[in-house]
């Protein structure tokens, strides 16, 4: 099989998030696909089997397991079938349910694919969790934004959401990858959403990574989407919106992703950007 790289959520291949793709893995069993995305060593890599009826199936492995969802390789995957078979509309068949995705070309030519999540919901996080996960963070409860209270938000794949009150605490990201992979494994979660409100529409983020062996992930659209979301349900943006979030600074592959929040409560949320080949 052909594995394609690229960078999603950035124009430039020193930034965003490499992700593989391989546009048609026929017959293509697990251990393989494991094996492939171990051996690109990405945060994922995205496997898409078509069907006759024009649909995608579509399945993400990380280094180390399989994730029900991912947002960046989900736009590599569209920009890489659009520079192959034209810009459109496509839909995928994923783990966590259906996803529509179009790709476009802005004015000056860049290639652009939006997709529109599954139904986002979020729970509280238990306090004995929240507890341990600030501790493993090595963040104190004063380090918290109180105008974004910490949630288990879901877009497509669980994320806790935690708000920090500046920007200096979520540069600070110094954790205990054991204990923070063996927590998310516990409770299912996929990645981290970290992150600090710079105005009611922009959004700094991190995402600690462990369940699949990355420390940090320079984007993550799943995130995105599950933080829309989350802003939705909380009432904590006017709705209909468009959020940005800025990811991967910290880490030198900076990242932009643009989130649409619609007002329709339950309807999924869009997340956009550019990718480009490596």
């Amino acid at each position: 099989m052909e594995i394609l790289r690229y960078v999603a959520f950035s124009t430039d291949p020193a930034g965003g998030n490499p992700a593989g793709v391989v546009l048609d893995a026929t017959g293509v069993d697990d251990a393989a696909m494991l094996a492939a995305a171990a051996e690109v060593g990405y945060s994922e890599t995205a496997f898409v089997v078509p069907s006759q009826d024009g649909t995608l199936d579509v399945r993400y492995f990380s280094p180390l397991a399989e994730v029900p969802f991912c947002g960046h390789a989900t736009i590599a995957t569209a920009v890489a079938h659009a520079e192959r078979h034209g810009t459109g509309r496509l839909e995928l068949r994923t783990k966590a349910g259906p996803v529509t995705v179009t790709t476009d070309r802005t004015a000056d030519g860049t290639l652009v694919a939006t997709l529109v999540s599954v139904a986002p919901r979020s729970v509280p996080v238990p306090e004995a969790d929240l507890a341990e996960l600030l501790a493993i963070l090595g963040w104190a409860a004063e380090d918290l934004d109180p105008g974004l209270p910490p949630r288990v938000a879901f877009a497509g794949a669980w994320h806790p959401v935690l708000a920090a009150a500046d920007r200096e605490r979520l540069a600070e990201l110094r954790y205990d990858m054991g204990a923070l992979a063996a927590l998310m494994d516990r409770r299912g979660w996929t990645t981290v959403d970290l992150v600090w409100r710079e105005s009611p529409t922009v959004f700094h983020a991190r995402n600690p990574f462990p369940p699949g062996g990355v420390v940090e992930d320079p984007a993550t659209g799943a995130a995105a989407a599950a933080l829309g979301g989350y802003l939705r349900e909380l009432g904590l943006v006017a709705t209909p919106a468009t959020v940005t979030v800025h990811q991967g600074a910290d880490m030198g592959r900076p990242s932009t992703i643009t989130v649409t929040v619609p007002a329709e409560p339950g309807t999924g949320i869009g997340v956009a950007g550019a990718a480009v080949a490596l």
